[in-house]
């Protein structure tokens, strides 16, 4: 009698062994799928370590890009709403809006991400205040150098245009 480990190192249905270098680099949702099905069928000594824990590496830097990046929104909303009050505009509030929405949902999901919210504050405001000159007109000297929002600020300070308000009313 095999063992069903045998059996499938027999099967031909099993993806072969994959060449790490040349399937990484040349088809990577090919390379995730047979690394899946090696993980799946207890096949570890045949998986791309190298390159499973590369791509593992990138999964929590796109997170944590994907956090500084809706920071950047809401900073850069707000720079705009206290440098432009004539301009303000239901539509900075809704981004306002589901910008933070991302936020809470991303750190919801990846509670590790707190400890780096300085770092995310401090890149995505450099950003914001790149954006903020270019779609303001204003000079770079009108800003703080600094990010001028502290956390509670950047998540829950109250801003409303007509009826529309972030954070909701409850």
């Amino acid at each position: 009698m095999t063992t069903t480990k045998s059996k499938l190192r027999s099967d031909p249905i099993a993806p072969a062994t994959p060449k790490p270098s040349r399937r990484h680099r040349e088809d990577l949702y090919g390379w995730v799928q047979d690394q899946v099905a090696l993980l799946k069928a207890g096949r570890l000594s045949d998986i791309d370590a190298v390159n499973i824990a590369d791509e593992l590496g990138d999964v929590g830097r796109t997170e944590y890009d994907k956090l500084q990046s809706a920071i950047r929104i809401v900073l850069l909303h707000l720079l705009k709403w206290d440098h432009q009050p004539e301009r303000r505009s239901r539509s900075w509030v809704l981004s306002i809006r589901e910008h933070r929405r991302r936020i809470e949902r991303l750190l919801r999901e990846s509670p590790s991400l707190q400890p780096r919210l300085s770092d995310g504050i401090a890149e995505g405001y450099e950003d914001a205040l790149d954006d903020a000159v270019k779609e303001t007109g204003l000079s770079e000297t009108a800003f703080s150098a600094t990010c001028p929002y502290d956390w509670q600020t950047i998540v829950e300070r109250v801003i409303e245009h007509d009826e529309l308000q972030s954070p909701r009313r409850r």
